[in-house]
């Protein structure tokens, strides 16, 4: 049996599966197990930020597991160490210690048992067409049914108000909300951005009725949106950020940045077996060293206006809206996106939706002008002739 057949078999069938068996990459690019190469706009929903193999994050690995794999936190390690002071020396103003973990849903689910413990409050208010993950707390915050309704009932006191409406998040905050979370850039719903106005507003609501602020940047930190954190567009301080996906170079790790009012943090009121080991933190300080180094924030700014200039120039009655910021771009169409995708797929190019309609590009930020021009045009001639 081939690569599909094998893992059709055997998989739980808990994913949609895309004919082709991806065996190979290296930077944008990525092979599969007929040799057809493909440009990668999904890179693992976000992950391979600085590519695929990555030499620095391959060497540290290499390096780190020579010499130690697994440590729990209850020790002390050299490497954690570092990780973690590097992680505050560039967080947003205010963020002063760290939780590590293993994911984005990990990431949120201690951003939320941090809040209930800080605040004595059960309630957490959270946007419609959210997405925060779909382990049990962090699918609570997630506003989509078709995430939701299989598992109800989902844990109590979640309440989810319209995006970007300032009132309604007024109305949603009292004396027994524990935090309000939001992401900057909505991925999962469609990359919808919020209003510099409604950010700071949200902040002001939190910091006058006693809530915490949770920022979720699980798919826009560590320079996605042409900042290092998304949050630092809008000059907002969260109490807690949430990062996850490209912070190891491709190696599962998450983090939750925590600000001084995230309080009554005892030993043994949280955990992960795999949360802080020594491989994951080693790629991590890997990544960043090269994110920085390669000044990769300034890059997804300049690549990502281009390519948001040159899809918002196609001349196709399908498209609905195109936006972004930085290399994270929606093009919303009057149609499901799913052909489109298979089309794409087809001439080479890897992508994602974005909901039922919106096509997402979320190449690595390490993609060549020239990759990203082959992408934009691809996009126009499957749009003007599959639309």
């Amino acid at each position: 049996m081939d690569i599909i057949e094998i893992e059709s078999r055997y998989t739980s069938g808990a994913y949609p599966k895309r004919e082709v068996a991806i065996v190979r990459g290296k930077g944008a690019r990525l092979w599969d197990a007929q040799g057809k190469e493909y440009i990668d706009c999904v890179a693992g929903h976000g992950v391979a930020l600085i590519g695929h193999s990555n030499p620095a994050v391959v060497q540290a690995i290499q390096e780190q597991a020579s010499r130690l794999i697994t440590c729990p936190e209850v020790f002390y390690n050299d490497v954690r160490a570092r990780l973690l002071e590097r992680l505050i020396s560039i967080a947003p103003d205010g963020l002063e210690r760290a939780f590590l973990c293993n994911s984005g849903a990990e990431a949120v689910e201690a951003a939320l048992k941090f809040a209930r413990l800080s605040t004595g409050r059960p309630g957490i208010v959270a946007a419609m067409r959210a997405f925060h993950g779909r382990t049990m707390g962090a699918l609570s915050a997630t506003w989509n049914p078709k995430y939701r309704d299989p598992f109800l009932p989902l844990v109590p006191g979640f309440s989810h108000v319209p995006f970007n409406n300032l009132e309604a998040m007024a109305q949603a905050v009292d004396e027994n909300t524990a935090a309000v979370i939001l992401e900057v850039v909505q991925g999962e719903g469609g990359i919808h951005i919020a209003d510099k106005e409604y950010l700071q507003g949200v902040q002001a609501l939190c910091r006058e009725r006693g809530a915490l602020l949770i920022i979720d940047e699980v798919q826009t930190g560590f320079g996605r949106t042409g900042k290092l954190f998304a949050c630092q567009h809008f000059d907002l301080q969260p109490d807690m950020l949430c990062v996850a996906k490209g912070i190891a170079g491709g190696v599962p790790m998450g983090a939750v940045l925590l600000g001084p009012r995230v309080q009554n943090i005892k030993p043994g009121i949280h955990g992960s077996t795999f949360g802080g080991n020594p491989l994951a933190c080693a790629a991590a300080l890997a990544t960043i060293d090269y994110i920085l180094e390669h000044n990769l924030p300034l890059e997804a700014a300049r690549k990502g206006a281009w390519a948001l200039k040159k899809l918002q120039e196609i001349d196709a009655r399908i498209i609905r809206q195109v936006r972004g910021l930085g290399l994270m771009i929606g093009i919303d169409l009057r149609k499901r996106v799913t052909p489109y995708l298979r089309a794409l797929m087809k001439r080479g190019v890897l992508a994602l939706p974005a909901g039922r309609t919106v096509l997402r590009l979320l190449p690595p930020l390490v993609i060549s002008q020239e990759e990203l021009g082959q992408v934009c045009q691809a996009v126009a001639q499957v749009l003007h002739e599959e639309g």
